[in-house]
């Protein structure tokens, strides 16, 4: 689940057989070239390249999986976020009567961003995990299969093909190919230092500083920024923004009028006290609301990763519409 962004390039060149694309990092790949998909087109052999390096991992590591018993010396899969530890406490759950329900509205086409009864809880939900200082809106809410389609609805809605956005590095590989593969959109690293060079830091901590430097290099480069991902609780570091930091980097994000797209799926998983982690949706007069994005998902924290089930919350009515006519593909 940690991979960084750079990953991509590292993959590319290590490989005999693909060569290394002209696009790399904050431009992203525009020609995986393979001898066997001539019958691709390019953008599609960019989407066979993301799936062959992907799936490469999980087929050696099916093909020699670990067993205390029958496999000690087999592999361990440290990259993949599934809580098995739950399966039997879900499936007993889930096998109750009042799920087994099935009523003639969920056999009809429902509005774009998902059933209105589901949007409802969703925003009681939200509104009561998050700390909202006001009740969350159902008609703000937008239902997908995962927040890897949220990532590359929002990415396809905000951002023209060959933008960018801000992203603290290291971070979870697979937004790279979430944004790129419908959206064309690229990412640019706001790399994160290990060492603490201060009474007042921590290692990998992310600064405004840290994100002008980033932006201004993209834009030296010629690439058009339009938006800020950040990801609280952070994957991979376990990193928890406090409430003063998110609203620095939503202040800045405001001053250079860019999107903020917030990965939350992690939300109700920390379990240490003191570091009191707070949602975006918690604070008090967002400095821009209508460029703030928020994400959660059952994956992670209901361990559910299979069941696909993502939520986005803006309130952004175009937004909000624009990826729910992007809902109908992947859900």
């Amino acid at each position: 689940d940690s991979n960084s962004g750079d990953d991509l390039e590292r993959e590319c060149s290590r490989k005999p057989d693909r060569k290394l694309p002209e696009d790399c990092g904050a431009s992203g790949p525009t020609a995986m070239l393979s001898s066997d998909s001539s019958c691709l087109s390019s953008r599609g052999r960019v989407i066979k390249w993301f799936w062959d390096s992907a799936e490469e991992g999980y087929r050696t590591y099916h093909m020699d999986e670990y067993d205390e018993d029958k496999n000690p010396s087999g592999i361990i899969n440290l990259g993949t976020s599934e809580n098995k530890l739950c399966f039997d406490l879900l499936s007993r759950r889930l096998s109750q009567s009042d799920m087994l329900r099935v009523e003639p509205s969920l056999l009809q086409y429902p509005d774009w961003r998902g059933h209105l009864f589901l949007r409802e809880e969703v925003a009681r939900f939200l509104s009561f995990y998050c700390k909202s200082p006001n009740p969350l809106k159902p008609d703000n809410v937008v239902v997908l299969n995962g927040c890897a389609s949220l990532f590359s609805a929002l990415a396809t809605v905000l951002c023209e093909a060959g933008e960018a956005f801000l992203i603290p590095a290291p971070y979870y590989g697979a937004i790279t190919q979430h944004v790129y593969l419908y959206g064309n959109v690229r990412l640019v690293c706001v790399y994160l230092d290990s060492e603490v060079t201060g009474l007042d830091t921590r290692p990998f901590q992310l600064t405004v500083e840290k994100l002008e430097m980033a932006l201004q290099r993209a834009n030296s480069e010629g690439v058009k920024v339009k938006g800020l991902i950040l990801i609280n609780p952070h994957n991979p570091l376990g990193d928890i923004y406090s409430p003063g930091e998110l609203r620095d980097y939503l202040e800045f994000a405001k001053r250079h009028e860019l999107h903020v797209m917030v990965d939350e799926v992690y939300m109700l998983s920390v379990f240490e006290k003191p570091a009191a982690y707070r949602s975006v949706l918690s604070l008090e007069g967002l400095p821009d609301p209508q460029r703030t994005h928020v994400m959660w998902a059952t994956s992670k924290d209901f361990g559910m990763s299979g069941l696909r089930f993502g939520t986005l919350y803006t309130e952004n009515w175009d937004v909000a519409t624009a990826v729910a006519s992007l809902r109908r593909y992947p859900g």
